[in-house]
């Protein structure tokens, strides 16, 4: 295990982030956006008490290796992970932020999150036990938990700053940002999940659902002009499953929260504040996982 303490939040000299999401620590220099993240690990819609060491780490180089995958398909935020490409005030921090740190393009941000789902699980589980759609796609009766889906469905929120996001139906989207634009975006969000799943079960994983956010560089040009922003496929924003043990029917070992979740349950915490703290040995597994992923799927050692 890492034996560098997580990094929870940043500063650059006297200047502390201009925006903070769960995750990430943003700081704006014009035209470019300097984005850290960060080991905060949240559960149940709040950040916890304790860091996952080298998460942060984990979700920028994953994305890094991702953008690089899906260039040809659509442009994204992405200018650089290289600390020394930084602006000058964030070099002096160069230890702190190297690895866990992208320079972005600033982009007007698409107010939807675009999910894609090939597997019947989490939330989309629940509701098809209830209505035997998801997010208001009907879907064929009798299917399990974990069940391939016979095609993959594509599913909208709008994004909350706090709290649980508000599945949407595409009319709604259309009406908020354009149905020209959710349909670029449906088109965008299926094929990237399509080729991240190829690749991914290639190395043994599965790709059960993820979500991803867009932004437009100039929100004047046409639905054409999207940018793929923020992280792409990671334990963070997607389900990833073993596929050597995946077995329908039940919930799946994942590289994700998987063991956060679990102690939180099986401590019986009430999901208000105070937010606990997690033991040690729930950190070193949920870091072996976020690692391994990486590794698995990057074929590259986390820097």
């Amino acid at each position: 295990m890492s034996s560098a303490p997580p990094i929870l939040q940043t500063t650059l000299a006297d200047r502390r982030p201009d925006r903070q999401g769960k995750v990430r620590d943003i700081y704006d220099f014009g035209e470019r956006l300097l984005i850290v993240a960060t080991d905060r690990i949240s559960a149940f819609d709040y950040v916890l008490g304790s860091g996952i060491p080298d998460k942060g780490k984990v979700l920028t180089q994953l994305s890094g290796f991702w953008f690089e995958r899906m260039g040809d398909l659509v442009p994204h935020h992405l200018v650089s992970l290289d600390v020394e490409q930084f602006p000058e005030a964030a070099r002096r921090h160069a230890d702190v932020l190297r690895g866990r740190t992208m320079l972005a393009r600033r982009t007007e941000p698409i107010p939807v999150e675009c999910v894609a789902r090939g597997y019947l699980s989490g939330s989309g589980w629940k509701e098809y036990r209830q209505s035997g759609s998801v997010c208001g796609v009907a879907l064929p009766a009798g299917l399990r938990e974990s069940d391939r889906l016979p095609e993959p469905i594509f599913t909208l929120a709008t994004k909350a700053d706090t709290g649980h996001d508000i599945n949407i139906s595409e009319q709604e989207a259309g009406r908020l940002v354009g149905a020209e634009l959710i349909a670029r975006l449906k088109a965008l969000t299926l094929e990237i999940y399509r080729r991240g799943c190829e690749h991914a079960e290639s190395k043994g994983i599965i790709i059960a659902d993820t979500k991803f956010e867009f932004g437009l560089i100039d929100a004047g040009k046409p639905a054409t002009d999207v940018v793929l922003i923020d992280e792409v496929l990671t334990p963070d924003s997607s389900r990833f499953w073993p596929a050597a043990q995946y077995e329908p029917g039940h919930g799946q070992p994942s590289f994700d929260k998987q063991f956060v979740r679990d102690y939180l349950e099986e401590i019986r915490w009430n999901k208000q504040p105070p937010v606990p703290a997690l033991p040690d040995e729930v950190i070193r597994r949920t870091r072996e996982k976020y690692v391994e992923a990486f590794r698995l799927l990057s074929g590259r050692e986390l820097r």
